[in-house]
């Protein structure tokens, strides 16, 4: 396997797990922040893999699942454009208070749920490639 594909797989497991961290110390706009970092260096390893390539530099999932040809599952990717849209606001707030209450634990959990099972279900189509 090429290392940059070991590399972003094991990049992706490191912030998914921050992310987890982070809901238990009560991060919240992080946490949303780190489970897009994982679902993009996750495609972005099926990016490299699929093309043999290096994968562009870019945050914006949807692209990368269009590259990478990826068939996601309806709700799958009805999440993953969720998240793609919610990231460009956690990293550039206009208003920083409003995405804090725009985020509350509750919703925060589903978004950490709903990665994991799309990480899970990006891992097996590594694997399969």
């Amino acid at each position: 396997m090429r290392k940059d594909v070991e590399s972003y797989m094991s990049s992706s497991e490191y912030d998914f797990s921050t992310a987890k961290h982070l809901l238990k110390a009560g991060r919240y706009v992080y946490v949303v922040f780190m489970c897009h970092m994982s679902l993009e260096k996750m495609l972005k390893a099926i990016f490299s893999k699929r093309l043999n390539r290096s994968a562009p530099k870019t945050h914006n999932l949807l692209y990368l699942v269009k590259e990478t040809s990826t068939e996601l599952p309806p709700e799958h990717f009805d999440f993953v454009s969720k998240i793609n849209n919610a990231s460009v606001i956690t990293r550039y707030p206009e208003d920083f208070s409003k995405i804090l209450s725009s985020y509350p634990r509750e919703v925060v959990q589903e978004y950490l749920e709903k990665t994991e099972k799309i990480l899970s279900w990006l891992k097996q189509h590594v694997k399969s490639i």
